[in-house]
């Protein structure tokens, strides 16, 4: 498994009977946090998207890097494809992943955005009509 950046904190977030893996990284004095939805085939781990969060957290913004799916689920997509392009279920993920911001003491008063590559940039749409009370910015890559 690759290694996480220093400050960095594996969470587990609920996902209906199952969990998904995220890295948290909030800075002091978070001016907000971004939640990456990766793309087809990529995980929290992409180095594309790594190299961006270390961006924002330099500039005073958290991230939580999601895979949005369980790793059963990784398994099965690597072998057929079968999850990667189900944007409804990447869509709900992230949307839980959402709720599960609102609640936590660390995050639940920050302002919340999405970064989103390729697939993940469409749940990251979806979600974001989902919850429009708590989403402030979408961006796709």
């Amino acid at each position: 498994m690759p290694s996480r950046d220093p400050g960095t904190t594996a969470v587990r977030i609920a996902a209906g009977d199952q969990t998904i893996a995220a890295d948290l990284s909030l800075p002091a004095q978070a001016a907000g946090v971004v939640l990456f939805a990766h793309g087809s085939g990529s995980s929290r781990f992409s180095p594309r998207n790594r190299l961006v969060a270390g961006y924002l957290q330099q500039a005073g913004i958290g991230t939580l890097l999601l895979d949005l799916l369980t790793e059963a689920e990784e398994q099965i997509d690597l072998r057929t494809g079968e999850y990667r392009f189900d944007i409804p279920l990447l869509a709900r993920r992230l949307v839980m992943a959402t709720d599960w911001a609102a609640v936590d003491d660390q995050l639940s008063t920050l302002s919340l955005g999405y970064f989103g590559a390729s697939t993940g940039a469409a749940a990251a749409l979806v979600a974001a009509a989902e919850r429009p009370d708590r989403i402030s910015a979408v961006v796709s890559r």
